[in-house]
C-alpha cells in the first residue's frame, strides 16, 4: 500500500475532522503521582490540519529533574522558570474543546491530570487520541512504532528528540500522515473518553511492603506461626487492627486483607460471626484464633523460607500445553483449542511443526508457506472462521482480526462478500481467496511487500516464548501485553491483570489491576487504555517483588454478551509500548465464555516467560477475581 503525503491539508478527510491539541511533556520520571513535568508544549490544529496555535515553556518542578541524560533539562536550566500552576490556565485554554493527541497519550494525559490536580484546577479534556495506538491499527512497515521511527517513515523532519516543542511539531506531521493512512484503510479512530480527574484521589496508595517469605501453609492446632504465613484479621479487636497488622508484618507474616484457600489463619474474637472473612474461613477450613492467642504466638514466630532463597520447582511452572489450574469454586474452563475444528471442505493435515524461538531470540521464526504473512478471514460461521484462522497459524502465518496495512492476504468464507471491508480490500489490490486456498496456499506478492516489518513470533494457544534479557540499551524489564478485538465490537470489554504469588493468589487486593484501579500500589503493573477496542497491560519485571511469581492478563465482557459474539482476540507482547513486538497470538474458539485468560508472564528460575493462554469461563469478572483471592466484599 502506498503511503500518503504528510501535507497539512486534511480538508478532504471529513470523517476525521476534529479540533486537535497536540501535547508533549518531558518529566522527571515515569510515575505521574510522584514525578513532575519539566517542560510542556501544546500545538493546536484545526479540522483541516492547519496549525492554529502554539505554546511551550520550561517548568521549575521544585525537585530533582531526574534523568538529565535523556531530556537534557538540568536544575540550573529550569531555575527561574514558572511552576505549573502559573501556566495551567493558559494550557487549559488550549486544551478546552479539543481532542488531546500525544504519542503514548495516557502517559501525557496522566501527568497533566496530576499537575492540574496539584494546581486545584480541572483538566479540560473530554477525549484523547494516541498516535501510537492509531499506528498500531494502521500497522506501517516500520521496525517499531517510536515517534522518531514513524517520523522517518512518514517523511517528517525531526530536529531535537526529547525537546517538547520539536516533538510536538513532529507529532503534528505524524498525526496528519496517520489520519490519511487510517482513511485509506477506513479505520475508526481509537478515541478514548477521559473522565474528570481534577483531584488526586485517583492516585494509587503508597506501596505496601511485600512479604519476603514463602507461604508455609496452614496454622495447625497447637502449632507455631511461621514467617510467610498468610494471616487475616476481622471484627472488633482490643488492639487497634492497624497495630496488629504492623506487628504481624514486623514478625515476617504476610498480613492479607481477604481469606482464601491459601490463608494460614484468621484472627477474630467472634469465630461464629457473620463477616465475609469469617464465613469464608469456615467454608475453607482455615484455622481461626482469637486476638490473645495471636499476640501470644507472635512472641515465637518460626523462621521461614525466603522467596529468593528457594528455587522454584520446575514441575510447578506453567506448562506450554496444559491449561491453568482450575479456580476454586469456579466452573470448569471453557474454550477448546481452536485446532479441534476444521475448515469446511478442507483437509487439515498438520503443517510441519514450527520450532519455538531460542531463549530471548528475535530471529527464530516459524516455518511454513504462510510464514511472515498476515491473513484476514471474512465471513463464515463462528466455527468456520475459527478453523480458518487456526489453519493460518498451523501454516506459519498470523491471523488478523482487523484490516491494516500489514494484512497480506484475505480469505473469504461463505457470507464474506457482504463484509463492509471488502470494497476497501479490493481497492487496495489485496489478494483474496476462498477456503480451499488453505489446503496448500500459494502466496501472491503485492507491490511494496518487501517493506513489511519483521513478523513477531506467532504463538498458538498454550505456546510459550522466553523473554529476552536486557541488553543495556533498552529497559527490557518493562514488558507490555496489548489485547485488541474487532473494531466493530459494540459491547464493553475490560482487560485486567492479577499479580500472583506462589499460591496463585494476590498478596493484596490492590494487586488486582482493572479500569477502576489502573495501577497497583508499587506501580509495577499498569493498565493503559489505548482505545475502545484495545488495551495494554505494562509490567515492570525488574521491580516486581520476589513473591510475585506470575502476572495473569485476562479480559471480561460487561453485561450479557459472550466472546462468541465478539470473536477472536489478538494479543501482541514486546519490550515497551512502542518497541517491536516479540510475540503475537490470536485467541479463538470462545463461544459462551464471558471471561478469558489471555496471557501470563511467569518466572522460570531467574528468567521470565510469556504464555498465550486462551482459557475461558462462563462466569463474570467477580468470580474470576475471587478465585485469585481478591476480596470483592467489604468486611
Amino acid at each position: 500500500m502506498s503511503l500518503a503525503s504528510t501535507a497539512s491539508d486534511l480538508s478532504d478527510l471529513r470523517d476525521y475532522a476534529f479540533e486537535w491539541a497536540l501535547v508533549d511533556v518531558e518529566t522527571s520520571g515515569l510515575v505521574p503521582r510522584r514525578d513532575r513535568v519539566l517542560s510542556v508544549a501544546v500545538v493546536t490544529l484545526g479540522p483541516d490540519g492547519e496549525q492554529t496555535g502554539e505554546f511551550s515553556t520550561l517548568l521549575d518542578p521544585g525537585c530533582d529533574p531526574g534523568p538529565v541524560h535523556v531530556h537534557g533539562l538540568t536544575a540550573e536550566r529550569l531555575r527561574g522558570a514558572p511552576d505549573f500552576g502559573q501556566v495551567a490556565e493558559r494550557i487549559g485554554a488550549l486544551l478546552e474543546g479539543r481532542v488531546l493527541v500525544a504519542h503514548n497519550a495516557q502517559f501525557d494525559y496522566d501527568f497533566l491530570a496530576h499537575e492540574f490536580a496539584r494546581a486545584r484546577l480541572r483538566l479540560p479534556v473530554a477525549r484523547r487520541l494516541c498516535t501510537l495506538a492509531l499506528n498500531r491499527r494502521v500497522d506501517p512497515p516500520t521496525d517499531d512504532l517510536r515517534l522518531g521511527t514513524l517520523a522517518a517513515h512518514y517523511g517528517v523532519p525531526q530536529v531535537r528528540a526529547h525537546d517538547a516543542l520539536d516533538d510536538t511539531r513532529v507529532l503534528a506531521g505524524v498525526l496528519r500522515a496517520s489520519l490519511r493512512e487510517a482513511a485509506q484503510l477506513d479505520l475508526p479512530l481509537p478515541l478514548v473518553a477521559c473522565p474528570p480527574r481534577q483531584d488526586s484521589q485517583f492516585a494509587p496508595k503508597p506501596p505496601k511492603t511485600p512479604c519476603a517469605f514463602r507461604n508455609p501453609g496452614r496454622l495447625t492446632a497447637g502449632g507455631s506461626l511461621v514467617q510467610g504465613m498468610k494471616v487475616a484479621v476481622t471484627g472488633e479487636t482490643r488492639t487497634a487492627r492497624a497495630e496488629l497488622v504492623l506487628r504481624g508484618v514486623a514478625a515476617g507474616l504476610n498480613m492479607v486483607g481477604s481469606v482464601g484457600r491459601h490463608t494460614s489463619a484468621l484472627v477474630t474474637n467472634d469465630p461464629s460471626g457473620d463477616s465475609a472473612k469469617a464465613r469464608r474461613a469456615r467454608a475453607e477450613g482455615v484455622a481461626v484464633i482469637d486476638e490473645s492467642a495471636f499476640l501470644r504466638l507472635l512472641g515465637d514466630v518460626r523462621p521461614g523460607t525466603s522467596h529468593e532463597g528457594a528455587a522454584p520447582d520446575p514441575a510447578t511452572a506453567p506448562s506450554s500445553c496444559s491449561p491453568s489450574p482450575s479456580l476454586p469454586g469456579v466452573p470448569t474452563p471453557r474454550g477448546p483449542a481452536a485446532s479441534e475444528a476444521a475448515v469446511p471442505g478442507v483437509r487439515t493435515e498438520p503443517a510441519p511443526a514450527a520450532p519455538g524461538p531460542k531463549p530471548g531470540s528475535r530471529s527464530a521464526k516459524p516455518r511454513g508457506p504462510l510464514s511472515g504473512r498476515r491473513v484476514l478471514v471474512l465471513g463464515g460461521t463462528h466455527p468456520d472462521a475459527v478453523a480458518a484462522r487456526t489453519r493460518v497459524v498451523e501454516l506459519g502465518g498470523a491471523a488478523a482480526i482487523n484490516l491494516s496495512a500489514g494484512v497480506t492476504d484475505v480469505v473469504v468464507l461463505d457470507g464474506g462478500r457482504a463484509d463492509r471491508r471488502l470494497p476497501r480490500i479490493t481497492a487496495l489490490l489485496l489478494p483474496t481467496y476462498d477456503a480451499a486456498w488453505l489446503v496448500a496456499p500459494v502466496v501472491t506478492e503485492t507491490p511494496g511487500a518487501g517493506r513489511r516489518r519483521a513478523a513477531a513470533h506467532v504463538l498458538p494457544r498454550g505456546g510459550v516464548v522466553d523473554l529476552p534479557l536486557p541488553d543495556g540499551r533498552e529497559p527490557a524489564h518493562r514488558w507490555t501485553v496489548t489485547a485488541s478485538w474487532a473494531q466493530q465490537t459494540a459491547c464493553e470489554i475490560d482487560v485486567v491483570a492479577f499479580v500472583l504469588d506462589g499460591d496463585d493468589q494476590v498478596s493484596f487486593d490492590e494487586d488486582f489491576v482493572f479500569y477502576g484501579a489502573p495501577e497497583n500500589p508499587g506501580g509495577t503493573v499498569r493498565l493503559l487504555s489505548d482505545g475502545p477496542t484495545e488495551q495494554t497491560v505494562g509490567v515492570d519485571l525488574a521491580a516486581l517483588p520476589p513473591s510475585a511469581r506470575r502476572v495473569v492478563v485476562a479480559a471480561a465482557i460487561d453485561g450479557s454478551p459472550t466472546f462468541g459474539d465478539v470473536g477472536a482476540l489478538h494479543i501482541v507482547s514486546g519490550p515497551g509500548s512502542s518497541a517491536a513486538a516479540l510475540a503475537q497470538a490470536t485467541l479463538d474458539a470462545a463461544t459462551t465464555e464471558r471471561t478469558m485468560l489471555l496471557a501470563e508472564i511467569y518466572r522460570r528460575g531467574r528468567s521470565w516467560r510469556l504464555r498465550a493462554v486462551g482459557q475461558g469461563y462462563d462466569h463474570g469478572l467477580g468470580a474470576l477475581a475471587r478465585g485469585y483471592g481478591v476480596d470483592v466484599v467489604a468486611d
